[in-house]
């Protein structure tokens, strides 16, 4: 007891206490008991009160692919946030980080998907070197799917496109989530994501593609500048033979941005979760022009710092024409796939293939080690056991990026 509490308990005056004997006796008599009232009282009135229900238990389901390794042990119930060590959440931030997540699609010859594969069946390489998966998944992910439709494409293709739209939504899951955008010359972003399927239907509906392109034959031989001719024949020198074909077509010269699309698009889906498969479908004729602002190689490395891959569906004459290669690159270089509607009603079959495929993919999780870390990009190679497998992911990732 400190001295002024001392003092102000041994002198009764200064309390009313002027006819008491004992102020000492009185002090641990009278106000002991006094002091300890409250705390009995407190005790039987807690005691009276409901109590607060036990904690729920925990389900028993699979951790985040980010929060614990499997096979891992329990995590202990954590210290008060007094006694926490500074350090054990900047682990816990520097691991999630570092771990490399890879979306990994397995066909075998004929195109089908092969869903019983196990952990112990699969290989990582990250710079040729061999490393220990940390995570192995084989449930279906949500999507987080940005549909990107060409909007400079031939009349015919246009009404295609626009006629299957709808059968998008057939290939979604409750849990996905759609962003429609279009894209020409320029960007045009829609509505922004949704899981309403309805509104995603009504937006789907209301998309009109243009059909600027048009679908007749390119100018004759000699071109917009040969001069005016008749049988053949030039006006300006009678007698004289047909001049040569212009080398300048203007007509068939394409304006429209295929990689500033893909890269906009990419830029949409970069802060969805890692615990979304992040996709852009992209419907196109591949036709691209010279004059991106961004170009390819950069804009694959968005797609690569940020996890996401793209499935291309190559629609109207580009498969004969060979103008897919660009839809190709798109979705080697990034894991994803590319399909061909070589027929008018191929599309809405598609649409469904493309979305199980994207969303029921392997999911593959490794912190690096061995490699060169100074090393901004790193190689990545997933191998199977089984022999005639076609196995498709990411050919690699940036460090330091949102894998």
């Amino acid at each position: 007891m400190s001295p002024d509490c001392g003092q102000l308990i041994s002198d009764p005056q200064k309390f009313g206490w002027e006819n008491m004997k004992s102020p000492r006796k009185i002090t641990f008599d009278r106000i002991l008991p006094a002091l300890l009232a409250p705390v009995l009282l407190l005790g039987s009135s807690a005691a009276g009160l409901p109590q607060d229900p036990p904690p729920a238990p925990v389900p028993k389901v699979g951790p985040p692919p980010f929060a614990q390794k499997p096979g891992a042990a329990p995590p202990q119930a954590a210290p008060a946030p007094s006694a926490q060590a500074p350090s054990d959440s900047q682990n816990t931030l520097r691991v999630n980080v570092n771990l490399v997540i890879l979306p990994v699609t397995v066909k075998d010859h004929e195109g089908r998907l092969v869903a019983d594969l196990t952990r112990n069946e699969f290989r990582i390489f990250d710079d040729n070197i061999e490393q220990h998966i940390e995570y192995f998944s084989a449930e279906a992910f949500p999507l987080s799917a940005v549909v990107l439709l060409d909007n400079d494409l031939k009349s015919k293709d246009a009404d295609q496109v626009e006629s299957s739209l709808s059968a998008i939504v057939a290939g979604l899951s409750p849990s996905d989530e759609a962003y429609v955008c279009r894209f020409d010359t320029n960007f045009h972003p829609g509505k922004g994501f949704t899981r309403d399927q309805d509104k995603l239907l009504t937006e789907l509906h209301r998309t009109r593609i243009d059909d600027d392109r048009s679908s007749a034959p390119p100018p004759a031989p000699g071109g917009a500048f040969s001069g005016p001719t008749i049988n053949g024949q030039s006006v300006t020198s009678t007698g004289a033979p047909p001049p040569a074909a212009s080398t300048i077509i203007l007509g068939d010269r394409t304006t429209k941005a295929l990689d500033d699309a893909v890269y906009e698009a990419a830029q949409l889906l970069k802060d969805r979760g890692r615990d979304r498969r992040k996709v852009i479908f992209l419907i196109s004729d591949g036709d691209n022009s010279k004059n991106n602002v961004n170009s390819y190689s950069n804009t694959v490395k968005e797609l690569l710092r940020y996890g996401i891959s793209v499935y291309s569906i190559g629609v109207g004459s580009g498969y004969y024409e060979r103008k897919f290669s660009r839809l190709q690159s798109y979705a080697h270089d990034s894991g994803g796939d590319v399909y061909y509607a070589v027929k008018r009603n191929a599309l809405e079959q598609l649409y469904s293939r493309v979305a199980e495929q994207a969303r029921n993919q392997y999911t593959l999780g490794y912190n690096p080690h061995g490699n060169d870390r100074s090393k901004d990009y790193h190689s990545v190679e997933v191998r199977v056991h089984r022999e005639g497998l076609d196995v498709r992911t990411r050919e690699g990732y940036y460090s330091g990026a949102s894998h």
